[in-house]
């Protein structure tokens, strides 16, 4: 229970972060950010794995991975939602 509680703060960090980077108009709150801040965590350790960056288990490494792995997801999400045209 107290990973998940981690990882639940790590994606809030993380995906409040990547809105501020990236801006746009994907979905914004606490739900969306943790989904992608999460989501982020995912995407951003699986980078660093196929990059052959170890994994560093300190809260500052995990963030970092994870708010980069958010920032990527975030840009995609950007790059497929449908734009407004009135």
């Amino acid at each position: 229970m107290d990973d998940v509680l981690y990882w639940i703060i790590i994606g809030f960090i993380a995906g409040a972060l990547s809105g501020a980077v990236v801006g746009g108009r994907t979905a914004r709150g606490c739900l969306p950010n943790v989904v992608v801040g999460i989501l982020g965590a995912i995407v951003g350790g699986w980078l660093a794995g196929q990059l052959g960056f170890e994994r560093g288990t300190t809260f500052i490494a995990v963030t970092v991975v994870a708010v980069i792995g958010a920032i990527v997801v975030r840009v995609i999400l950007e790059a497929i939602s449908p734009t407004d045209r009135g």
